[in-house]
């Protein structure tokens, strides 16, 4: 018998409600992908800075202070998991965040920030 079989709960429905509200494994373990990639600071920068406009390897290696071979690696690492796409120009290929759901993490992570920051308390979830 382990630990867990010898829990009685304090809220029977309340656990059997967020069983059944779970999500399904393989649409928790992409999210848990999708936070794991957004972790690193290197990767954060390049996202960053593709959410304000396309870029080209080059021109992120620049900015990020990473070399172009680095760059390339991270946004391998990203487009794997679909929070970046490509697309080329002539002989350049400039990147960008795959949808507008990427900058809203970012936004959400920011305001979230802030309200530390500034003790500013939680408001209702719509």
């Amino acid at each position: 018998m382990t630990k867990r079989d010898t829990l009685q709960a304090i809220d029977a429905e309340a656990v059997e409600a967020s069983r059944v509200e779970a999500l399904p494994e393989a649409h928790l373990q992409m999210i848990v992908e999708t936070f794991q990639a957004l972790s690193d600071p290197t990767r954060a920068r390049i996202l960053y800075a593709l959410i304000q406009r396309p870029m080209c390897v080059r021109d992120l290696a620049i900015l990020v202070g990473v070399s172009p071979s680095g760059v390339s690696h991270q946004l391998r690492f990203l487009r794997d998991r679909r929070l970046v796409k490509s697309q080329r120009d002539g002989n350049t290929i400039y990147y960008q965040v795959d949808d507008h759901h990427v900058a809203a993490l970012f936004k959400e992570a920011d305001y979230h920030i802030d309200h530390v920051r500034r003790g500013i308390p939680d408001h209702p979830y719509p």
